[in-house]
C-alpha cells in the first residue's frame, strides 16, 4: 500500500473518530463563575433504607454560611445541614490570566453543584420536616502558616444526643475529611444511617466536534472499577449498588467532585433526579449505626473537590484515579502521559516537552517506519509486472489475484507493508487527544509566543496552516503517484481537509502533528536515499 492510499485509510479512521465523538457529545459543561455568591441551603436528602430513592424536600432555610480554607481551596459551608455550597480552587484560574479562582462547587440561581452529607434512619437529624442546624463558634477559618492541618467542629444537640460535624483539611490536598462524632447521653439507643450526595443541575451536550467534554456521574463498585452514569441515566432509571468500598462522583472538564465513603462499610450507591428543579443527585447510603446509651460513635467519609490530579486521588481511594478518563486508549495514553510529565520535569515547557515526546515515539516506530518505505519501494518496482498481468488476465479477477499473491511470494513483498506505520499512528494520535483532554497538568499551559494554553486551539490558526503544509509537503514527496484520478482529487484536498479540521484541536495536539510530520519527511528522505544506494529505489519525478 503506497503511502497515499495509506493517507485514505488515516482520513477514514479520522473521520470515524470524529462521528464517535460528536455521538458521544450528550453532556454539557456549564461556564464557571469567579465571584462569590449570596447562596441558600438546598436540602433534598434521600430518604431512609426503608423507603427506595424517594426524594424529601423540607422548607427553605437560610444558614450562616461560614468559610473554611487551605492553600489550594476555600470552601463555603452553610451551616443548615452542613453542605459544601462552594468549593474555590485557588491554583486554578477559571479564565487563561483571569486571576480569579476556579469556582467548581456552587449554589447559584443559574447553576446547582453542591456536596451535602447528613444523617438519616430512624433517629436521622435530616428528615422531610428539616435539617440539622449546626452551631459553630467562628465564621473564617484558615489554614495557617506552618500549620498541617485544619480542624472545624459544627455541633447539633437533639433529645440529650450530641452530634458534631467535623471537618478536616490538610495542606496541599483536595480531599476533605467530613466525620460525624454522635454522643448519646440519653437512655435509649438511637440509629442512624450516613449519607453523601453530590446535586447537580440536569445539562445538556457541550463542546464541539473537535473537543467534547463530558458533564455527569460516575461510580465505583466492588464490581466495577469504574463506570459512568450521566444525567440521561438518571432520568431513565435511578442507580441502586450495593457495595463495599466504591465511591460516587460528579466529572466535568478537568475537575472532580467525589464523596468517598468508610471503604469497610456496606453501601449503597444511588441516583435521585428532581425533575421539578431539573436537579440529579448521585450518592451514598451507609448501613444503619446503633448508638447505645453513654456511648460515642465515629462516622468517616472523605470528599474529594478539586482537580483530575491522578496520583494524589488514586491515593485517596482505590480507583478513583480513573475519571481521568482516557477511553479506550488508556493503555496508551497513560504511559505517554507519565513520559511527557517526566519530560516536563526536566525541560519546564510543556510544549518543548511534547516535540520531546513526538521525538521518542518516532523513534520507537522508526524500524517500522523504514520498513514501510522499503515495501513501497518494492512496490514501486513491481509496478510494471503488475501492469502487464491486467493486461495478460483482463476481467479475470481470481486469476489476477493468483497470479500477484505468487509474485508478492515470490519478491518477498508484503503489499500491506506501507499500512501498518500509518495505522499504529491512529491510536498514539487518539490516546494524545485523550491525554490533552483530559489531564488538568496542560490546562493553561505555555509553550511560547501566542500559545500560552496548549489545552486549547491555536488563537491564530498557525499551527493548523503548518500543519496542514507539512502533509501537503509529505504527500507531494509520495514516491507513488494514485493513477484512479477520483483518488487522486481526493488526496489534494486531503491535507486541506486536516487542516480545517485541527483548527478547533488543542494546540498542544497540533504541535504534536506537526512535529510528526516534520520528522517523517526527513526520516523519508533518508530512508530513500539508503536505498537509492542498494538500487532498491528511484525517485519518482514528474
Amino acid at each position: 500500500m503506497d503511502s497515499r492510499r495509506g493517507l485514505l485509510v488515516i482520513a477514514l479512521l479520522f473521520m470515524s473518530f470524529i462521528v464517535y465523538q460528536q455521538w458521544q457529545l450528550d453532556y454539557h459543561t456549564p461556564k464557571p463563575v469567579a465571584t462569590e455568591q449570596t447562596v441558600t441551603s438546598t436540602s433534598d436528602v434521600p430518604a431512609s433504607s426503608g423507603n427506595n430513592t424517594v426524594i424529601a424536600t423540607d422548607t427553605q432555610v437560610k444558614g450562616k454560611v461560614i468559610t473554611l480554607e487551605n492553600d489550594v481551596f476555600r470552601l463555603k459551608i452553610n451551616t443548615l445541614g452542613g453542605d459544601v455550597i462552594s468549593s474555590e480552587l485557588l491554583k486554578y484560574d477559571a479564565e487563561l490570566d483571569s486571576n480569579m479562582p476556579f469556582v467548581l462547587l456552587q449554589n447559584t440561581p443559574e447553576h446547582v453543584y453542591i456536596a451535602q452529607s447528613g444523617l438519616i434512619g430512624k433517629d436521622g437529624i435530616d428528615t422531610k420536616a428539616g435539617r440539622a442546624d449546626y452551631q459553630v463558634e467562628g465564621e473564617n477559618f484558615k489554614l495557617a502558616d506552618g500549620q498541617n492541618e485544619l480542624i472545624v467542629p459544627l455541633v447539633y444537640q437533639k433529645e440529650g444526643v450530641t452530634y458534631r460535624k467535623i471537618f478536616v483539611l490538610k495542606r496541599g490536598e483536595y480531599d476533605i475529611a467530613v466525620n460525624y462524632e454522635i454522643s448519646n447521653q440519653s437512655d435509649k439507643t438511637i440509629e442512624v444511617e450516613p449519607y453523601g450526595q453530590l446535586r447537580h443541575t440536569l445539562v445538556d451536550s457541550s463542546g464541539s466536534v473537535a473537543m467534547p467534554t463530558y458533564t455527569g456521574g460516575a461510580y465505583s463498585s466492588s464490581e466495577t472499577n469504574y463506570k459512568k452514569y450521566s444525567f440521561s441515566d438518571m432520568e431513565n432509571a435511578n442507580l441502586s449498588v450495593n457495595t463495599k468500598a466504591g465511591w460516587v462522583a460528579v466529572l466535568q472538564h478537568y475537575f472532580v467532585s467525589a464523596w468517598i465513603p468508610n471503604q469497610d462499610a456496606d453501601n449503597q450507591l444511588y441516583t435521585l433526579t428532581d425533575k421539578a428543579n431539573n436537579i440529579g443527585s448521585i450518592g451514598y447510603r451507609g448501613p444503619v449505626v446503633a448508638i447505645q446509651p453513654n456511648t460515642t460513635e465515629k462516622l468517616t467519609s472523605k470528599l474529594w473537590t478539586g482537580p483530575k490530579l491522578q496520583n494524589e486521588m488514586a491515593q485517596v481511594a482505590d480507583h478513583l484515579d480513573l475519571t481521568v478518563d482516557y477511553g479506550w486508549a488508556w493503555f496508551i495514553a497513560k504511559p505517554l502521559f507519565w513520559l511527557l510529565t517526566f519530560i516536563q520535569q526536566l525541560v519546564h515547557n510543556w510544549g518543548v516537552a511534547i516535540i520531546c515526546v513526538t521525538l521518542v515515539v518516532k523513534a520507537i516506530l522508526y524500524p517500522l517506519t523504514k520498513a514501510q518505505y522499503t515495501s513501497m519501494a518494492k512496490m514501486r518496482m513491481l509496478q510494471p509486472k503488475l501492469q502487464e498481468m491486467r493486461e495478460r488476465f483482463g476481467e479475470d479477477r481470481q486469476r489476477m489475484s493468483q497470479e500477484m499473491m505468487k509474485l508478492y511470494k515470490d519478491e518477498k513483498v508484503n503489499p500491506l507493508g506501507g499500512c501498518l506505520p500509518l495505522l499504529l499512528q491512529m491510536p498514539i494520535f487518539i490516546a494524545l487527544y485523550w491525554t490533552f483532554m483530559e489531564a488538568v497538568e496542560l490546562r493553561h499551559a505555555p509553550f511560547f509566543g501566542w500559545i500560552q494554553d496548549l489545552s486549547a486551539q491555536d488563537p491564530y490558526y498557525i499551527l493548523p496552516i503548518l500543519m496542514g503544509a507539512s502533509m501537503f509537503l509529505l504527500q507531494k514527496m509520495s514516491p507513488t503517484p494514485v493513477a484512479d484520478p477520483m483518488q487522486q482529487k481526493i488526496m489534494n484536498f486531503m491535507p486541506l481537509i486536516f487542516m480545517v479540521f485541527f483548527l478547533w484541536f488543542p494546540a498542544g495536539l497540533v504541535l504534536y502533528w506537526l512535529v510528526s510530520n516534520l520528522i517523517t519527511i526527513i526520516q523519508q528522505q533518508l530512508i530513500y536515499r539508503g536505498l537509492e544506494k542498494k538500487g532498491l529505489h528511484t525517485r519518482h519525478k514528474k
